[in-house]
C-alpha cells in the first residue's frame, strides 16, 4: 500500500533540491558580489587618485576636494556595478524556478529603447558628467568657461554645472552641453598684457622698466609666492595707429592671474610717468571744408600762416 503521507515531503523536498537550494546559492553569491565590489571599487578609485599623484595632476587639490572626489566616485561606480549585479542575479533567480526570463529580458530593452528615446539628453547629461568628475576637468571653486559661459564653480552634479560670473548672475548648465571646458586656475597661468607706449620711445628704455617693475614685483613679501616667473617683455606685438604696442609676459599661480594683473598694470603706469614715457591714447582731428565764401577750412589756415600761397 503507498504511503501518501511521504508524497508532499518528497516533493518539497524535490523543490527544494532544484528549485529553492540554486535561487539561495545565487542570492548568497550576489550578496557577496555586493559586498566584494565595493572593495574593488575603492582600491579602483584609490588607485587612481595615486597615479594621478603621482603625475602631479592632483597635486594642486586640497585633502577634502580628494576624499569628496574619492567618495563621490565610490558612490557612483558602485551603484552601477550594484545594479547590474541585483538585475542579473534577479534573472537568475527566476531562471531556477522554471520562468522563462527571455521575455522579461525583451522587456527589458523595450523599456530601455522607450526611455533611451525619450531622457537621451539627460542620459548624455549624466554620463557627461561621470566623465567631468573622472577625469577631474574641473572642480568646485575652479574657474572655468564652458558653454560659451566663464565663471566660478559654485556646484558640481552628475546632470549639471552652476557657474557664478564676475557680475554675479549664476548659470545652471547641463553637463551634456559642455563639449570644451577651460580651466583658468589648474597649477599655474600667464599673465598676458598688450602694453602701448608713443611712438619716439626707447624701447630698450622700456624693456628695462618693465624688468624692474617685474623684478620689484617678485621680491615683494605680499606678491612673490604669487609669481612663478616675473614679468618680461616678450616682443614688439604691433605698430598701432596711436603708438607702440609691447607684449609683457609672466608666468603666475592660475588663482592669482587677475589679481597679479591689475598690480602690475598699476605699477607700470607709476613707473612710465615717472620716467616720462608717453602713453598715447587714440585721437582724432575733424576738419570740414565750409560752403564758398565761408570760413575757410582749417588746412587752409595753416597753410596761410606758413606763407604758402
Amino acid at each position: 500500500m503507498p504511503d501518501f503521507t511521504m508524497e508532499p515531503w518528497a516533493t518539497i523536498g524535490a523543490f527544494g533540491v532544484q528549485r529553492a537550494l540554486p535561487a539561495l546559492v545565487i542570492v548568497v553569491a550576489a550578496w557577496l558580489l555586493l559586498r566584494v565590489s565595493r572593495l574593488f571599487i575603492h582600491r579602483i578609485v584609490q588607485a587612481l587618485m595615486d597615479r594621478e599623484a603621482s603625475e602631479g595632476t592632483a597635486q594642486e587639490l586640497s585633502a577634502l576636494e580628494v576624499r569628496k572626489r574619492i567618495d563621490t566616485l565610490d558612490g557612483l561606480l558602485g551603484h552601477v556595478l550594484q545594479f547590474f549585479i541585483v538585475v542579473i542575479a534577479g534573472l537568475m533567480v527566476l531562471g531556477t524556478f522554471g520562468l522563462d526570463i527571455g521575455p522579461a529580458i525583451a522587456g527589458l530593452g523595450v523599456v530601455g529603447i522607450a526611455v533611451g528615446f525619450g531622457a537621451q539628453h539627460l542620459v548624455r547629461d549624466y554620463l557627461n558628467g561621470a566623465l567631468i568628475l573622472i577625469e577631474n576637468q574641473f572642480s568646485v571653486g575652479d574657474v572655468v568657461r564652458v558653454a560659451g559661459v566663464a565663471g566660478a564653480v559654485e556646484d558640481f552634479s552628475l546632470r549639471r554645472t552652476t557657474l557664478r560670473d564676475l557680475d554675479g548672475n549664476v548659470h545652471t548648465i547641463p553637463n551634456g552641453d559642455i563639449t570644451v571646458a577651460t580651466n583658468m586656475t589648474r597649477v599655474w597661468g600667464r599673465v598676458n598684457e598688450d602694453v602701448t607706449v608713443g611712438y619716439g620711445t626707447d624701447i630698450e628704455q622700456v624693456a628695462r622698466i618693465i624688468e624692474r617693475v617685474g623684478t620689484e614685483l617678485q621680491e615683494d613679501p605680499d606678491w612673490g609666492s604669487k609669481i612663478l616667473e616675473p614679468p618680461r617683455l616678450l616682443r614688439i606685438e604691433a605698430l598701432a595707429d596711436s603708438g607702440i604696442t609691447v607684449k609683457v609676459l609672466a608666468t603666475v599661480r592660475a588663482p592669482e592671474r587677475w589679481a597679479v594683473s591689475g598690480e602690475l598694470r598699476r605699477r607700470l603706469l607709476e613707473a612710465f610717468t615717472s620716467e616720462g614715457v608717453e602713453i598715447p591714447f587714440p585721437h582724432r582731428v575733424i576738419v570740414s571744408r565750409p560752403a564758398e565764401g565761408g570760413t575757410p577750412a582749417v588746412s587752409e589756415v595753416g597753410a596761410a600762416l606758413d606763407g604758402e600761397p
